[in-house]
């Protein structure tokens, strides 16, 4: 079985960094372009200067450069159809259809699912007035979740004891699901879909706060590591037995099969995982330790199921060892972002060995690297174990600077893995 020799992956972030490097170090993959990349990007892809949410020029430009596949890597291109236009235009494309992607551009719309399909997950109330809120929230009680309906680039959530601060993030949206609140470490778990079938990546945590200890305003995700040497073993099968196969018979059943990556957000209670929320393609930071240690070739395992054939080739394999991720943001985040910030250090972090400098937000103006975003660069670290790629990224971090850096000091922080994402409020 082959993979794809050419890969189109769109988007600007620090997934799509991630994706590109995995797929130019696959063996079988001899392009890769990318729709519109960043700077970071453009080391190991060429960029096309396209819109990532035009379905239409997205579809045009693959079919101009004649790839084998093209990785959607945002949820709004998702959203917006923009895997439909490319499968219509005759192109292989790892990502679901607008249908499918629903299961993340509505709480709710997820939340009708999982009920359909019996996936364990928390109580909860769609509220389409502050009324129905606050009617929501005693009865649920403290800590209060309140989650956005829509898009809200993974900040929609609000978790806190604060009644008042709950409705005030709930005025702030059109409509927004109150949840009970979910007791447990949280986990990132990764299904590569064909629509009938799944294979499960390496479980990861990220850290979602922007301060140390879980404190401040939620985040994007300010670090991640995997493996969880403290999650069950069996966590994996568990999940895709409980959770991702009843959700893939269900969008089947509603003629909305999912084809691309479910990001399965989980709490590990003491009744067993619990579903916090789906997303419709690969996390970030949570995914960049996970695809650091993949072994076996991407692009094989993508074509596959963009093509309905997952079960023909092997399940991903993982290297022994650990990954660890910590974001460099810029000065605001995440209520606003400084640009135009001029980054120092980049190379004389990318030059310690096993350390990626992963690009999110940064820009080349006139010819020097400046931010360009929230989160504005990742620094990731492999090691024999989950200590030891830690300080191999904090070192590396140390390398980079520029005014207003912000970036948490206890990403992986054993035993924190385990106290800190308990409180869920961080996890």
């Amino acid at each position: 079985m082959t993979g794809p020799a050419s890969v189109l992956v769109v988007g600007t972030g620090g997934r799509e960094h991630a994706l590109a490097l995995a797929l130019s170090r696959d063996p079988g993959v001899t392009e890769v372009h990318a729709a519109p990349g960043n700077p970071g990007i453009a080391a190991v892809a060429t960029l096309h200067d396209v819109d990532p949410g035009d379905p239409a020029a997205v579809a045009a430009l693959a079919a101009r450069l004649a790839v084998d596949l093209v990785v959607v890597g945002p949820e709004a291109p998702l959203v917006a159809g923009v895997a439909d236009a490319v499968v219509e235009a005759g192109t292989a494309c790892f990502g679901p259809s607008r249908a499918a992607a629903r299961l993340e551009g509505s709480k709710a719309f997820a939340k009708e699912v999982m009920a359909a399909a019996g996936v364990p997950t928390a109580r909860s109330w769609v509220c389409d007035s502050l009324t129905d809120v606050g009617r929501a929230l005693d009865e649920a009680g403290s800590p209060y979740v309140v989650k956005d309906d829509a898009l809200a680039a993974g900040k929609g959530v609000v978790v806190t004891t604060d009644r008042d601060e709950a409705l005030a993030h709930a005025a702030t949206c059109d409509r927004v699901v109150v949840e009970e609140f979910l007791d447990g470490p949280e986990v990132s778990l990764f299904a590569v879909c064909d629509g009938t079938t799944a294979r499960p990546l390496q479980p990861a945590q990220d850290f979602k706060r922007i301060h140390d200890g879980g404190r401040g305003p939620n985040t994007g995700g300010m670090g991640s590591y995997s493996p969880l040497p403290w999650a069950p073993p069996d966590l994996a099968d568990v999940v895709i037995a409980t959770v991702v196969q009843p959700t893939l018979d269900e969008m089947a059943r509603r003629g909305a099969p999912f084809r691309g990556c479910l990001y399965v957000g989980l709490a590990l209670t003491a009744a067993g995982p619990r579903v916090i929320e789906f997303n419709v393609r690969f996390g970030d930071p949570d995914v960049q330790p996970v695809l650091a240690l993949l072994e076996s070739p991407l692009g094989e395992l993508l074509l596959a199921a963009a093509e309905g054939r997952l079960g023909e080739v092997d399940p991903p394999r993982f290297r022994a060892g650990a990954a660890v991720s910590v974001v460099l943001a810029s000065a605001g985040y995440p209520e606003s972002s400084s640009k135009g910030d001029v980054v120092s250090g980049v190379d004389a972090a990318s030059a310690h060995d096993g350390v990626d400098v992963i690009h999110a937000g940064t820009a080349v103006p006139d010819g020097a690297l400046v931010t360009a975003g929230g989160r504005v660069l990742s620094v990731r670290a492999t090691g024999p174990d989950v200590a030891t790629a830690r300080a191999a990224a904090y070192a590396a971090a140390d390398e980079i600077s520029f005014p207003g850096m912000q970036r948490r000091s206890d990403i992986a922080a054993e035993p924190l893995g385990v106290v800190e994402g308990a409180a869920v409020l961080d996890g």
